[in-house]
């Protein structure tokens, strides 16, 4: 019995060298350097006057020296998911974990305390002077709740219904003040008696709102670009600064200086408050960097990136970037994956159900539709229909192009449908994330076959111009070519940053692969760990 387990594994481990048996030289080359965060929302300032800056996709609180810009870890994953932070008069530092519905804190002796939990969208929180804690739900519920800073007691909902109280705090008055992100409102709550009036109106997205030491009201638009001081008596407000749009947060440390955060740009902005000047301490290139795709055509070079919070392309030679869209200040919803066919771009928004076709030649939204079950993927057809993968869902969906509404399986139950992809013949193909499987699917019939398996969490894949796929194996960190005639297998590059772990509220693909193959063989694929785009060549 010994004799044939052990014959059975042998023949297993050559079947398996067999199989990918072959490796080849690829030189990594960066076209777009590493950024330092995946997102950046929540910032605050200690009393001991160390910035910090929370991301909920990167989840991870961060420390950022406002000197020299450096970053570091303040609070790592999974628990350093934080939307907002601040720091409580005992010093005890609390943050809103917003995918995972939980508000921790940790205290001075080091310990970390869960204060709230099954709450999903945990968004913004603020201390009063005498050391009581308030937290909101906003965009996953819409509620403000008191918080036992010991984690003893259970949240104290208080009202809801507000509008989406984003980022607040607590004036001298001992009122909480803060912004409705959907009402366009500033308000003002007592949070005793339960009750909300308004303070200032005509905001485009007012995100967060924060005192200085003077009592002064600063609150930042994330749609305009702009940081306001608001006179809470009449509502007044006066234009501080104008920078670019997607602002998230604000704070301000001891000597009354103000930091803010760009989602969009990854970036910590030091403003001042007299002049309106601002400074820049860091910022990437990138912000959160999702599936990617070249323009492939004579007029059209470019490599596009799904970069979370903006549609942006690149030189992939100079690896100039520069951008078509970016969230709330354009009509865009958190693209995290992109195709470029028929002469258009299709983009699908993952968390946010979410798929819109662009022109390829004017930049031109041409659709932002909504209802979809996280779709990871999605390419639009030669006669206007788009197909979408819904990766939760395992299907693949055909939907009419003249009308949003009527929308057609064509193959169900896949196994964590991703990236789909069309070769040059038109064939459809589509990674199954959860099988380990590229697989063929006729767009007509739904007919399914696999044409590569054994694969480790594949993800995104491109069909090289010799017929190869080119495929990332997420799960093993590397990128692998598959003979698509054999099955042969061949690892051209291993121990790459990608793979980056999502929480266990979120869908396993969290943040997508992309890879992109051009006709000379180079191929470009991105980081979701270094939030970067990178190039691998032959050697």
């Amino acid at each position: 019995m010994k004799r044939l387990q052990g014959a059975a594994i042998f023949a297993a481990v050559i079947a398996l060298a067999a199989a990918c048996s072959d490796k080849e030289e690829y030189a990594q080359e960066t076209v777009t350097p590493p950024s330092p965060f995946h997102g950046i929302h929540g910032i605050t300032v200690t009393k001991e006057g160390r910035i910090l800056a929370g991301s909920v996709v990167g989840r991870a609180i961060y420390e950022v020296n406002g000197e020299t810009g450096e970053t570091g870890i303040y609070e790592g994953p999974p628990e350093g998911m934080a939307d907002d932070l601040e720091q409580g008069p005992d010093g005890t530092l609390a943050w809103t974990a917003f995918l995972d519905g939980k508000v921790y804190a940790r205290t001075l002796d080091g310990t970390l305390l869960t204060l709230a939990d099954g709450l999903p969208g945990m968004n913004s929180l603020a201390w009063t002077d005498d050391g009581r804690l308030f937290a909101t739900q906003v965009f996953l519920g819409d509620a403000l709740y008191e918080l036992d800073p010991s984690g003893k007691n259970p949240p104290r909902k208080i009202m809801e219904g507000m509008g989406g109280l984003n980022g607040f705090d607590f004036g001298p008055d001992g009122h909480l003040y803060g912004p409705l992100w959907f009402k366009k409102q500033v308000v003002r709550v007592d949070v005793d008696a339960g009750t909300l009036d308004v303070v200032a109106e005509g905001f485009k997205t007012p995100a967060a709102a924060n005192f200085n030491s003077k009592g002064d009201l600063y609150v930042v638009d994330t749609e305009a670009g702009h940081v306001y001081r608001v006179n809470t008596s009449n509502g007044e407000k006066t234009l501080v600064s104008e920078v670019a749009p997607a602002i998230d947060n604000l704070a301000f440390d001891a000597a009354d200086n103000l930091y803010i955060t760009n989602m969009a740009d990854n970036a910590v902005i030091s403003i001042d408050t007299e002049t309106g000047s601002s400074r820049t301490l860091v910022s990437g290139v990138l912000a959160v960097a999702g599936g990617i795709a070249f323009g492939g055509t004579a007029d059209d070079s470019a490599l596009y990136v799904a970069d979370l919070f903006a549609l942006r392309k690149i030189d992939p030679v100079t690896g100039t970037v520069t951008e078509m869209a970016r969230v709330w200040s354009s009509n865009i919803d958190y693209p995290l994956s992109i195709t470029v066919a028929n002469g258009k771009i299709a983009v699908a928004a993952l968390t946010a159900g979410a798929v819109q076709i662009f022109d390829q030649k004017t930049g031109e939204s041409l659709g932002l539709h909504h209802g979809f079950t996280t779709p990871a993927d999605a390419i639009a057809l030669a006669d206007g229909d788009v197909l979408v993968s819904e990766y939760a869902r395992g299907a693949i969906v055909r939907v009419k192009g003249n009308d949003w509404s009527k929308r057609t399986d064509i193959a169900t139950g896949l196994a964590g449908p991703a990236m789909i992809r069309f070769d040059s013949n038109g064939k459809l193909y589509v990674s199954e994330r959860e099988a380990g499987t590229v697989s063929s699917i006729d767009a007509e019939s739904g007919e399914r076959s696999i044409v590569a398996d054994g694969l480790s969490s594949p993800e995104g894949f491109d069909i090289a111009s010799d017929g190869q796929l080119v495929v990332a194996e997420v799960g093993a960190k590397r990128i692998t070519a598959v003979d698509l005639e054999t099955g042969k297998k061949v690892i051209l590059k291993e121990n790459l940053p990608i793979g980056f772990d999502g929480p266990d509220s979120a869908p396993a693909i969290f943040i997508p692969t992309g890879v992109a193959v051009v006709p000379n063989g180079d191929i470009f694929y991105s980081s979701d760990i270094d939030v970067a785009i990178y190039k691998l060549k032959k050697g």
